[in-house]
């Protein structure tokens, strides 16, 4: 089946990276790329795109606008942002928007497949430098009884791959369990950390200090 992509950035030079790169890519197809998200809500609705690739800094309509505006009508779409590395502030909100991951723009050539395919998978692509960085921003609260505890350590060495970018496929080949398997896991994880998705699960590891 092709995955249908849909990239938003004002940068004509990154947008025809975008759409060299995913037409050499077996299984990809780009349905648009666009200069900025005016137009986000009417272009996902006719578009039906599975994954989307957005800039954070765009004019008229931002990326972490964008995002917010996206969860507004459809909640399970991923989003993969695309930033620099030092623009916390902006990957921060985006993460309180609903972004699904996070890439560097100077790596995008090479990462946008793989992590493309991780986000579908249930991954979280999202480099560990970008995630510490943000989660510095976050208070540093802790609950009274760390919650580490509460992961079997088949659970722990789980939550280390998610933080390292590891899709459903990749942990069950190298946890040597089937991906069912890697899936009943993950729920117990999202259970016991009291989180909903790959990204949440990664933040809180990260900021936790749970791997």
């Amino acid at each position: 089946m092709t995955i249908k992509v849909l990239a938003y950035d004002d940068n004509e030079v990154i947008r025809t990276s975008i759409e060299i790169l995913i037409a050499s890519e077996d299984g990809l197809e780009l349905v648009a790329a666009i200069p900025n998200a005016e137009t986000v809500e009417t272009d996902v609705k006719e578009l039906r795109p599975d994954v989307v690739l957005m800039d954070i800094d765009m004019p008229v309509v931002d990326g972490v606008t964008a995002v917010k505006k996206i969860r507004e009508f459809n909640p399970q779409l991923p989003v993969i942002m695309l930033t620099i590395f030092d623009d916390n502030e902006n990957i921060f909100k985006a993460i309180c928007a609903g972004a699904s991951g996070y890439l560097l723009k100077q790596n995008i050539t090479g990462e946008i497949p793989g992590a493309i395919r991780n986000v579908l998978e249930g991954g979280a692509p999202m480099t560990g430098a970008i995630a510490k960085k943000v989660l510095q921003m976050l208070p540093q609260a802790r609950s009274e009884e760390p919650e580490k505890g509460n992961l079997s350590a088949k659970e722990s060495a789980i939550l280390q791959l998610l933080v390292k970018g590891y899709s459903y496929k990749m942990i069950a080949g190298e946890q040597g369990i089937s991906i069912d398997t890697v899936r009943f896991h993950i729920k117990k994880i999202y259970d016991k950390l009291h989180v909903h998705s790959a990204t949440e699960a990664v933040s809180k590891a990260i900021r936790d200090k749970l791997v």
